[in-house]
């Protein structure tokens, strides 16, 4: 079968910057986006995309009109593909059976209802979202029912997510008896059997499918009666969270065990560098632990204040006039919306965005204001400032904390930005990728994952160690 037409259904995360690249590297194929969220599909007809990637921009204008098209126009480009990926969004449950661990799967099925509805001729369908086993045998039934073809089906995060959650966890015992979890990590990823990759110690993983798979393959092994099962993938996910808590409290204990009304400056926002997603960042939720304590926060994210668009809570809820996206949104804001309300209120955000160059802003504010995240919301907007200049960030601020492992952070000033702050200076590298030995060399108190530093002697002159603390989040 010789491929002319491909048809993604979904312009999201995934969708639209896989199939830019699928119409770059394919001149001859003729690449369809469709979405049912007309903005989303304006905003990739645009200047202004409303996802960041590293080149994706250029890549969007070499080929759209030539043979790559974003519309809403579902149907017709169903018809006319050879090949038709699903890359819609399967949130985790916030209702009913499964609540909070299994995948909601109704846009998938959705998905193969339309394409089983107004497909003709031969189709190759290939399901590109993050779903759970057997997920494809349902979109192959509804397909089959239907006198279609099969699906092509993978899926893998789990395991890397066990990776990162097994050398985190190697990072709190390296801290503990003095060793390097990076030389670690070196030896262990030297063995063939295992490898190199996803073995770098952090502050834990972020994103939207890591947490949302392994919470779903728990709750599938507990519905076969597989507990042990169940417990073993909980406790990748609890390590995740255990080593996000563990990275807050060590800030605290080292600012002489107390971070009130003290300002920190944050570096990065995003869960992981060269993009503006923030979902399920470890950034929320060590910046709600120090928040809770009292800190002030100077938070800076390069594509978050002044690059390139992210989706903002005014995008989400434009977005959210298809009622399907209706449960996505509750999750995002944490509080239920009147449908009868939303169309207007849709609209006045509309009107707003368009006022506003705000939304990258307002997307780190409404993430550590949810209710998911804190009961005093007002009190949270008091003690945080967006700051577009990692310089003024750290004026006056007592300790540096890096969240995301953007490469600028690695070529900062740090010995300018030493002068602007309080003293003694500190700073948490929770990536790992800054010089550790100059930081202490020009007199910053550097702390970072999985290592301690001999050579901070500036606490410890007396040679005692900190007190003890006891912190439950």
């Amino acid at each position: 079968m010789v491929l002319k037409n491909v048809c993604c259904i979904g312009a999201g995360y995934v969708g639209g910057p896989t199939c830019s690249v699928i119409a770059w590297k394919c001149p001859d194929i003729c690449v369809h986006v469709v979405d049912k969220s007309e903005m989303r599909i304006k905003q990739w007809n645009s200047d202004k995309l409303p996802i960041y990637e590293p080149g994706l921009e250029e890549v969007v204008k070499e080929c759209r009109g030539r043979n790559l098209f974003f519309s809403n126009d579902i149907e017709t480009a169903v018809k006319e593909a050879d090949l038709i990926f699903i890359s819609v969004n399967t949130p985790t449950k916030t209702y009913g059976i499964g609540k909070g661990r299994a995948a909601d799967l109704k846009h998938i099925e959705m998905c193969a209802r339309k394409i089983a509805e107004v497909a003709e001729g031969h189709k190759i369908v290939v399901e590109k979202s993050t779903v759970p086993v057997r997920a494809a045998e349902s979109i192959t039934h509804i397909l089959s029912a239907n006198t279609k073809p099969g699906v092509s089906f993978q899926a893998s995060n789990a395991f890397l997510a066990q990776r990162v959650s097994s050398i985190n966890a190697i990072s709190a015992l390296c801290e503990a008896t003095g060793a390097d979890v990076s030389q670690v990590a070196g030896a262990v990823g030297r063995d063939s059997r295992i490898g190199s990759k996803f073995l770098q110690a952090s502050v834990g993983f972020g994103g939207s499918c890591f947490q949302k798979d392994l919470l779903n393959l728990v709750y599938i092994a507990e519905c076969v009666n597989l507990p042990e099962v169940a417990m073993y993938w909980q406790q990748v996910t609890d390590m995740n969270e255990y080593q996000r808590t563990r990275f807050a409290k060590r800030i605290v204990e080292c600012l002489f065990n107390t971070v009130t009304d003290k300002t920190l400056a944050v570096f990065g926002f995003a869960f992981k560098k060269n993009t503006g997603d923030t979902r399920e960042s470890p950034a929320i939720y060590v910046c709600s632990h120090l928040l809770e304590e009292g800190a002030q926060l100077n938070i800076y994210d390069p594509k978050l204040v002044n690059g390139r668009p992210v989706r903002g809570p005014l995008q989400v809820l434009i977005d959210l006039w298809d009622k399907e996206s209706y449960d996505e949104v509750r999750t995002t804001f944490g509080y239920v919306l009147d449908l009868d309300k939303l169309q207007s209120t849709c609209e006045l955000a509309r009107e707003e965005l368009h006022k506003t160059q705000e939304v990258e802003s307002k997307q780190i504010q409404c993430d550590l204001t949810s209710v998911a995240v804190t009961s005093e919301p007002e009190r949270v907007q008091q003690l945080i400032n967006i700051y577009s200049d990692p310089y003024d960030a750290v004026t006056d601020a007592h300790a540096i904390v890096v969240l995301t492992e953007w490469d600028e952070f690695k070529k900062y000033d740090y010995k300018k930005m030493l002068s602007v702050m309080k003293k003694p200076a500190f700073i948490f590298d929770g990536r790992k990728i800054l010089d550790h030995e100059a930081l202490i060399n020009i007199g910053f108190h550097t702390e970072t994952i999985g290592k301690r530093f001999s050579r901070n002697t500036l606490l410890r002159a007396s040679g005692e160690h900190f007190p003890a603390f006891s912190w439950t989040p």
